[in-house]
């Protein structure tokens, strides 16, 4: 059976992911699609709007055939670590391809541009640095500095969000998995940051369906954008717990933290660098909201997309010594299974012996530091649900067994 990867996030999913899976399917000739899909917390530094375990229904109810959580250590993180997390994952279960989506839609535009940094690494590493001290964010003087070295007449675009999330997962293939092929085509309708729900389509950005959610505080809004899988989740995850998820449900939290930590254990915060940890104490100080918070925080230099990652550490009181020591290792600690449908199941079956990462199907039989994050991220994601369905959250962690989906009978059940 041949596999190929995609990295997710799935917040939720909608028509234009189901169509990402087909094209994955069918423009690598593979037989399974796995998913690798972050956790509670997302790269952008966003809390998801449900838990992991409804998302992984989503996934496996519009095709998916394996999902794995991409670790908390990869996962919050910007583009260029991100990507080699998901990469490590998906070559550990022996993915012979790597599918994504992406402003441009040429393959080869991405592999000529990975090709042109590993030549040119040092000078744009030296260049990137000189754009940031002059106070661009990082994503912008990265951008800069290959226009600096490198003609970029026959390079990639790499100011637009997709384009550089498959950069660098073209990058982390050609510097470790030179077996794995990439493909890519081009992202149909809705961008990736459209804020308004579309006319006349199915397809809408995940950000204008939270956008949506948020608003209205009602699902009618968005019906036509989701699958049907996908809108009885959120309904369900929303009875259940009584809210969906958004970065403003943990403000206080953020608070919290702030009033019990001094300035110099801010600074030891993974993330927060160049004393910015007193511009957060005085901003915090003066907002009412997380998004006033923010607006007072924003700066050239540091983006909103850093910002959320940056506060999202703080939530977790990620030091920046564990994490510069969990980054260490090149090789996924470990592939934790969320769910799969019989075609996945019998894909890991054919592979299992050949897995050199341990595959975790059950916490209390593996442990490891980056798996303890992740529990830990579980933990303060369940933070703004009320008692008693917090804990039965946070528990889920644990009980919870990889879900297996059977395709014919449209059922659930556990392993």
């Amino acid at each position: 059976m041949k596999a190929t990867g995609v990295v997710v996030e799935y917040n939720p999913f909608h028509y234009g992911h189901a169509y990402h899976v087909r094209q994955a399917k069918t423009l690598t000739s593979s037989d399974v699609a796995i998913a690798v899909m972050s956790g509670s917390f997302l790269q952008r530094g966003e809390p998801a709007i449900v838990s992991k375990w409804a998302r992984t229904k989503m996934a496996l109810q519009n095709g998916v055939d394996i999902v794995c959580e991409l670790p908390y250590i990869y996962a919050v993180q910007k583009a260029e670590t991100f990507a080699n997390g998901a990469v490590a994952i998906l070559d550990a279960l022996k993915c012979r391809s790597l599918f994504f989506g992406s402003e441009d839609g040429d393959i080869e535009a991405f592999e000529r541009t990975a090709h042109a940094w590993h030549e040119k690494k040092e000078e744009i590493d030296f260049f990137t640095k000189e754009k940031v001290k002059e106070g661009f964010s990082y994503p912008a003087a990265a951008a800069a500095a290959f226009q600096e070295v490198i003609d970029p007449k026959h390079l990639l675009d790499l100011s637009r969000p997709n384009n550089i999330l498959g950069f660098h997962y073209v990058k982390a293939i050609l510097e470790r998995s030179p077996h794995m092929e990439p493909f890519t085509s081009r992202r149909i309708a809705s961008g990736y940051h459209d804020e308004e729900l579309p006319e006349n389509q199915k397809i809408a950005s995940a950000t204008s369906i939270r956008k949506a959610l948020k608003v209205h505080g009602t699902f009618e809004q968005v019906t036509a954008y989701l699958p049907q899988a996908t809108l009885k989740q959120l309904q369900d995850y929303h009875s259940s717990y009584g809210l969906l998820h958004t970065q403003e449900a943990y403000f206080s939290f953020l608070k919290q933290v702030f009033h019990t930590m001094d300035t110099a254990e801010l600074a030891g915060i993974y993330e927060i660098e160049e004393g910015i940890e007193h511009r957060m104490q005085k901003a915090i100080s003066h907002a009412s909201s997380y998004e006033e918070y923010l607006s007072l925080l924003k700066t050239k230099r540091y983006t909103w997309t850093r910002l959320q990652r940056m506060n999202t550490q703080l939530l977790m009181r990620m030091k920046k010594t564990a994490m510069h020591e969990l980054l260490k290792e090149r090789k996924a600690p470990y592939i934790r299974l969320l769910g799969m449908s019989k075609k996945g199941q019998q894909y890991l079956s054919l592979v299992k012996k050949e897995l050199d990462v341990p595959l975790v199907s059950k916490l209390s039989a593996f442990s490891h530091p980056a798996l303890d994050l992740d529990i830990r991220a579980s933990r303060v994601f369940s933070l703004p649900i009320k008692e008693p369905m917090q804990t039965n959250l946070t528990e889920a962690e644990f009980k919870t067994s990889p879900i297996r989906y059977d395709e014919e009978t449209g059922l659930f059940q556990s392993l």
